[in-house]
């Protein structure tokens, strides 16, 4: 990868996070205020295609500056166990906090009559209040995010977030299977995908605390109500994500490397 220093490195996070929230909450937006389809059209699984190719997008736009972390807890993994210089993290995780606030911003630009409409709603980030809540569960939100508990939320994005890692590691590393030319980060975004089909339900799989954080900053100051209540926005997903992803990287060190083939020299 070529930089032009920290500052290159800062604007490429800063870019590729905005492009991930823009598509990624714009299919939030899209599925819950201006179908174009029957209900039945617009689903869970139309909200994962959406945020994986988000990530896909997102990643082969800025990879070949930083690597397109777009996530703090994949730049605070990288720094535990990949060398990645402690130096950058705050900076790296400033930018994506930024870039997700203006991928935010966008949205709400682009899908402004819905949201007015409907009262701004939460299309922004994750947990109590979102919009998929009703849109997908039936009846009100509030009884849809009830039916988990902020544990059972807990442990969806701490494994979550310890998949995506894995994902990542492994798909970049030339002891394992290895992944030819760029496809690596197509397949990230399909490593998004899967956890959102399969691991997504309980918390909405933030699975990145700048994903969740800097669009739920947004809605507070265009008036989305609840963003703030209690502790669930902090715990669930901003500190348990930035922990787990590190755990994920000692984990692959752990029950994988060991066992790969050694390094042709």
């Amino acid at each position: 990868m070529k930089s032009k220093g920290l500052t290159g490195e800062m604007i490429a996070e800063i870019f590729g996070t905005f492009i991930l929230i823009l598509l990624g909450d714009g299919v939030v937006a899209n599925v819950g205020l201006a179908p174009r389809l029957a209900p039945a059209g617009y689903d869970w699984v139309t909200i994962a295609l959406g945020w994986g190719f988000a990530v896909v997008i997102a990643v082969y736009v800025v990879g070949g500056v930083t690597g397109a972390h777009i996530n703090p807890a994949v730049t605070i993994a990288m720094a535990v166990k990949r060398d990645f210089p402690w130096g950058k993290v705050l900076p790296y995780i400033i930018a994506q906090l930024i870039g997700a606030f203006l991928g935010a911003f966008a949205v709400y630009l682009i899908y402004f009559d819905g949201l007015k409409a409907a009262g701004m709603p939460n299309v922004w980030c994750t947990g109590p209040g979102s919009v998929f809540g009703q849109t997908f569960w039936g009846g009100g939100a509030a009884d849809a995010v009830g039916s988990y508990s902020m544990v059972s939320a807990g442990f969806a994005e701490f494994f979550g977030t310890m998949v995506l890692l894995w994902g990542v590691l492994a798909m970049f590393d030339e002891r394992n299977v290895g992944l030819s030319g760029n496809w690596g980060f197509f397949m990230v975004g399909m490593t998004v995908l899967a956890i959102g089909l399969s691991l997504g339900g309980p918390s909405g799989y933030a699975i990145n605390p700048a994903r969740d954080l800097g669009p739920r900053i947004f809605g507070l100051l265009v008036g989305t109500k609840g963003l703030f209540n209690g502790l669930y926005w902090l715990i669930v997903p901003v500190i348990i994500p930035a922990i787990s992803g590190a755990v994920g990287v000692f984990v692959y060190d752990w029950l994988v490397v060991p066992f790969l083939p050694a390094k042709e020299a």
